[in-house]
């Protein structure tokens, strides 16, 4: 735990995802939150996607961390800048059509969670 998906329109293909996912996951692990090998991350690009009713050229690119509950609402907001600070600095770098970013802090019920690790009991930082 914690689980980071991040969906992007696919005119940000310039965007270079396997960069943004390592950013975004050091700004979760310097959080003092998780332990870095627990982090896991993953992008998903949307080919189908519509910004408004404008035909114009936009994308957006939204940010899911889904962890397990009870964490404070200044932790949470505290994740959520720190992610879309990543975002922010990821774009500004490369040229977009213009871009929404956002972050979204989803909450697991710890006791309906379930998780194993085949092989290695830790992986090895």
């Amino acid at each position: 735990m914690p689980h980071l998906t991040v969906e992007y329109t696919s005119n940000l293909a310039a965007l270079p995802m396997g960069a943004l996912l390592l950013r975004l996951n050091e700004a979760l692990a310097t959080s003092g939150q998780f332990e870095e090998h627990d982090i896991k991350s993953r992008a998903v690009a949307l080919t189908e996607f519509l910004v408004g009713t404008s035909l114009r050229e936009q994308g957006f690119v939204h940010a899911k961390l889904s962890l397990l509950g009870g964490r404070s609402t200044a932790v949470k907001r505290d994740l959520s800048q720190r992610l879309l600070q990543a975002l922010q600095a990821a774009c500004a770098k490369v040229p977009t059509p213009p871009v929404q970013l956002c972050v979204e802090i989803l909450e697991i019920d710890a006791e309906v969670y379930a998780k194993a690790s085949v092989g290695e009991s830790r992986i090895a930082s």
